[in-house]
Order: C-alpha cells, then structure tokens, then sequence
C-alpha cells in the first residue's frame, strides 16, 4: 500500500510530464505556423527503420507534398503533407515507402486481396 507521501510525488510527476509534453506541442506548433503549408515532422513517433540511413523528410524536418503515377491506372496523383504524416507518424508505417496506388485503384486492391483471403480460408475450411 502506498503513503500519502508517494502518492503526491506520483501525481507531481505526472503533471511535471504533462506540462513538458504540452511545450513540447506548443513548440511544434509555433514552428509549424511558422513553415506555414509545410507539415512538420515528428521523429518521436516514427517506427525504428534499424537502417543507416536517414530520409529526406526527417533530415528537412517537414513533409512535402510528392507527385506520383498510379501503377495500376498511371493517372497522376500528389501525395498530401498531410497524408504522408498520417501514414508515418499515425499508421506508423516503414519511413521508406511512398504512395504508388490512388485511392480507387488502392480499394480495388484491398478488395481483390479480401475477396482471395476469403477463398483461401474456405478452402481450408473444406
């Protein structure tokens, strides 16, 4: 059981981390107005890659927005600052992949791979 003693310093801990983290915000924040347009990275919340290298994006500290072709369709398509960040920082995925499929030809894939799980687990259903 713990004293009163410890609980206060818990609870002073906490929210001596809770004000560090909100300046930390505060000052993405203030640097991103500042960029104005420009997404800022977050490196905290990246996935460890494990290679040596660093990319483009963490080195220049903000995402940009990137053109690509549609490997299916081949119609331009620009992948958004924004976007980028969701899948980087929110979707955690690997920091060296980019967009390679616009949003229609991406739900025809996701389609087509549920559509063939389905078979498969009904095979080895029978």
């Amino acid at each position: 059981m713990k004293s009163n003693r410890q609980r206060r310093q818990e609870i002073t801990q906490r929210r001596s981390a809770r004000k560090l983290a909100h300046a930390i915000a505060k000052t993405i924040d203030e640097r991103a107005r500042r960029l104005s347009g420009q997404v800022l990275v977050n490196p905290a919340n990246l996935e460890p890659t494990h290679s040596y290298g660093i990319p483009d994006f963490v080195k220049r500290e903000f995402y940009v927005d990137t053109p690509f072709q549609c490997k299916d369709c081949g119609k331009s398509e620009t992948w958004t600052a924004a976007q980028q960040k969701w899948w980087y920082e929110v979707a955690r995925g690997d920091v060296w992949t980019t967009a390679v499929r616009c949003r229609a030809c991406r739900k025809k894939e996701s389609a087509r791979k549920a559509a063939a799980r389905k078979v498969h687990l009904e095979g080895l259903e029978g």
